[in-house]
């Protein structure tokens, strides 16, 4: 056992003289050590929870054998830091999360681990941490929050984000928005659509990196902790089999979860997620093939922010497993593949059928004929843009409008709120990137500020920051280069004309090159906008978004 370097022989006598100043005995020290990695705390509510989740996997670590060792992780919750500097640090502490994982389990040689997340950056930073280790691992999340219910109708934390944009547009009372803001979030669990903390937790099983029922069994249900006590079972046969992540996280299980967020619609910042995890097993994620993965597999469940499900919808249906079914039974899904279960895909699917045919569709009767993300190339973008095109109202799929030109957020939110965004504008916020930014905040209140004043298909965004997964609309984010290392997006000006085509992959400024050669050579990049502290280390060294946003 790899936890034998400090626990056994000899010279081990005062590291286990450590371990008994804890309460370990010897029996347990002769156990494998199975290290637990919980992201609880007391200011996320998708983490608020994990202890109970934490006590569940421990008891199942117990019962197969082993001995769990618990230690902690930070997390960063969007919501709250959404629409100030806080956002900055959210996507930045992605690695943050990894590399404290790395140094627990280098400095500390467990056996295995079981990591515990449930919100936006803590599940990729997890993943990535699994893949660059490599020891026999299971990722269990603390489930998806339930839906609110505001005057008989449900409610998400999308829906208070967008009442700021309707109150301003005049449509709502201050009484209104109070009112819905004390219901729609009703309790722990991982916002309630299909944002990016609940995508990367349905991709966790896609990937194999997590039990069926990962991505959507409901943080309240007691069949979370059920399956929280098999994830530790689970960790244990692992062990004993000696099966490990990079065993798992093959170039192919990356296409199957790409496969599959296409299929359930899934947050664009699974465009910089899953290639930054597949970059630390050695796999590279070409977006050309994203986009080959998405003109092939159909949309097949439309969930909120676009859509009008919610999670515990999908899991009533039949949850990943039966998105995963329909896909396999089509040839799109390599069913080969080894899981955490111990059994490959066709293996864990065998027994799984969809329970409702509206919330996840048929094959032949997609929500949408394609995907629901596009990378959109162009002059504007020469290395890539993001778009998640099944929350684009059709009029919006092609659309070309005045570029109006904001240095960063903030600006633009105000502007929007103000009154003096209007139909025909392409609201092109930049010097967001990774660089940039520094960290690519998210642009959820502006998306969420057109949508709420009406605008949403008259509209579009464009930016080289990203959005929430709870963002939709003609939204397109991630633009490469970002404005910081000089790409086009750093040359438009204020009244320019942008074209947008995402049936085409295109997204172009229509300006003269000449003109755009005389804008570059004037160009100058801004000063930092954080000169000090980790940020600042963060800017020095982060590649691009069509990277995934990895540090050099």
């Amino acid at each position: 056992m790899r936890s034998d370097l400090a626990k056994n022989g000899l010279k081990k006598a005062p590291h286990r003289s450590l371990f008994k100043a804890m309460g370990y005995t010897d029996e347990e020290l002769a156990r494998p050590l199975v290290g637990v990695v919980n992201a609880k705390s007391e200011i996320v509510p998708g983490q608020i929870h994990l202890d109970l989740v934490a006590e569940a996997v421990k008891a199942g670590i117990r019962m197969a054998g082993g001995t769990p060792v618990e230690f902690p992780v930070i997390g960063v919750c969007d919501g709250i830091a959404m629409g100030h500097v806080g956002m900055k640090y959210s996507l930045a502490s992605r690695e943050l999360i990894a590399d404290s994982i790395e140094v627990m389990a280098m400095a500390h040689p467990f056996d295995g681990l079981v990591m515990i997340p449930n919100c936006d950056k803590i599940i990729p930073g997890m993943l990535m941490a699994a893949g660059r280790l490599n020891l026999p691992t299971v990722v269990i999340s603390g489930g998806p929050m339930l839906a609110g219910e505001y005057r008989g109708a449900r409610a998400d934390l999308n829906s208070v984000f967008e009442a700021v944009g309707a109150l301003a547009a005049g449509k709502i009372t201050q009484a209104d928005l109070d009112e819905l803001e004390n219901v729609a979030c009703p309790g722990c669990g991982s916002c309630a659509g299909m944002f990016t903390a609940n995508t990367m937790n349905c991709l966790t099983e896609a990937l194999g990196m997590g039990l069926p029922g990962n991505g959507t069994i409901p943080a309240v249900d007691a069949r979370r902790l059920r399956l929280a006590k098999a994830a530790g079972m689970a960790v244990m046969e692992l062990i004993r089999r000696d099966i490990r992540p990079r065993d798992i996280l093959t170039e192919a299980a990356f296409l199957n979860a790409l496969t599959v967020d296409m299929a359930i619609g899934g947050s664009t910042n699974t465009v910089l997620h899953l290639p930054a995890i597949a970059h630390e097993v050695g796999v590279a994620i070409d977006l050309n093939r994203i986009n080959e993965i998405s003109r092939r597999t159909p949309h097949l469940c439309h969930l909120r922010p676009a859509g009008p499900h919610h999670i515990q919808d999908l899991d009533a249906a039949g949850g990943i497993p039966a998105v995963m079914k329909i896909l396999a039974a089509h040839g799109l899904l390599e069913t080969t593949l080894p899981t955490v279960t111990g059994r490959n895909v066709a293996e864990n699917l065998a027994a799984v059928r969809v329970r409702n045919e509206e919330v996840i569709r048929p094959f032949e009767r997609p929500y949408h004929t394609e995907g629901g993300l596009a990378i959109l190339f162009g002059s504007l973008a020469p290395d890539g843009a993001v778009v998640k095109q099944s929350g684009v109202d059709p009029a919006m799929l092609r659309f070309t409008g005045r570029a109006r030109v904001f240095e960063g957020e903030e600006e633009a939110f105000e502007a929007i709120v103000g009154g003096k965004i209007v139909p025909g504008d392409v609201v092109v916020i930049r010097y967001e990137g990774p660089k940039g930014g520094p960290g690519m905040q998210e642009m959820l209140s502006p998306t969420s500020a057109i949508a709420g004043m009406g605008l949403g298909d008259k509209v579009a965004l464009v930016t080289d920051g990203r959005f929430s997964g709870a963002s939709w609309g003609a939204s397109v984010g991630h633009v490469s280069p970002e404005a910081m290392e000089g790409g086009p997006i750093a040359l438009v000006q204020e009244g320019d004309r942008i074209a947008i085509d995402i049936p085409g992959r295109r997204i172009d400024l229509l300006v003269d090159p000449a003109a755009l050669e005389r804008r570059r050579a004037a160009w100058r990049p801004p000063a930092p906008k954080i000169a000090t502290g980790y940020l600042a280390r963060y800017a020095r060294m982060v590649r691009s978004a069509n990277t995934g946003a990895v540090m050099a």
